[in-house]
């Protein structure tokens, strides 16, 4: 019989939950991130409502859904930007926030949330890179300051990621001298020089002109195939379809519908899902 525990943050003591055990073999994957009845409210409102959800190690989950579904909401959870009022996150077992002493989990102090977070990348909306660095020095600030690399090592992960983006030839220059499309493919790079376990998504297209977000999709997209975990809040259902393994599609806070690509866009099961589609198709 599983046990229960209590969920504490530096609030009143939240609803029990249930107990889950770290799956066999679990400590060979890397990435698998379990969600268990997730709520959360902004005052009155519940943003995520007893939302669970399993994302297995080394796929690609895009989260679908209208503005104010509570898409970004989950995602900011999973590397706990955004506190959750009752349920828990796990990523290869671990509680991500959290830390568990007998039948409680107590939230982790600031320093080892910063540790946590270094597992899971994190690609915004309007890109955040510091603007007064060039972009070498953006992408390496990060494994140096939690000595993870060398200055050495950390130069050299930078130019392969810069590589993989596509802009090496931009090493020296500001984030001011860059298009859009450039800087979002110099964020995600900046993500991945932690070489984590996860790579979250919030819609990284949508403060793109319509001509360089393929660009940016298409590194996406060249990740897919690498072993990271990727979730990505997005409305590209063209690339949604592409390269997704699971689709999941939010209404009100809510899961309403999760399948496959095939089975979420073009059979949608809920006529909320259907609405949609038929508005963005």
């Amino acid at each position: 019989m599983s046990e229960a525990f209590d969920l504490f943050v530096p609030q009143p003591v939240l609803r029990q939950v249930e107990n889950t055990h770290r799956q066999p073999g679990a400590d060979n994957q890397r990435g698998r991130i379990e969600i268990s009845h997730l709520s959360k409210h902004f005052a009155s409102h519940k943003a995520l409502d007893d939302v669970s959800l399993t994302i297995e190690p080394g796929t690609v989950t895009v989260i679908l859904g209208p503005s104010g579904s509570g898409k970004s909401t989950l995602l900011r959870t999973i590397n706990h930007l955004e506190r959750v009022d009752s349920g828990h996150i796990r990523i290869d077992g671990d509680y991500v926030g959290y830390q568990r002493k007998g039948n409680k989990l107590y939230e982790l102090k600031e320093h080892a949330i910063l540790k946590q977070r270094t597992h899971v990348g994190y690609v915004f909306q309007n890109f955040n890179l510091f603007p007064h660095l060039s972009v070498l020095d953006n992408i390496i600030e990060a494994p140096i300051v939690h000595r993870l690399l060398t200055r050495k090592q950390a130069i050299e992960r930078a130019y392969e990621l810069l590589d993989t983006v596509g802009l090496r030839a931009k090493a020296n220059a500001y984030p001011r001298h860059l298009s859009g499309g450039q800087q979002q493919r110099i964020a995600i790079a900046r993500a991945l020089a932690l070489n984590p376990k996860v790579m979250l998504f919030d819609e990284p297209t949508s403060a793109l002109d319509p001509e360089l977000v393929g660009e940016v999709l298409d590194v996406i997209k060249k990740l897919a195939s690498s072993g990271v975990t990727l979730v990505v809040v997005t409305h590209e259902i063209g690339f949604a379809r592409q390269v997704a393994d699971q689709i999941v599609f939010m209404v009100d806070g809510k899961i309403v519908e999760s399948g496959t690509a095939s089975q979420v866009l073009d059979a949608p099961r809920h006529s909320r899902t259907r609405s949609f589609l038929e508005k963005v198709l």
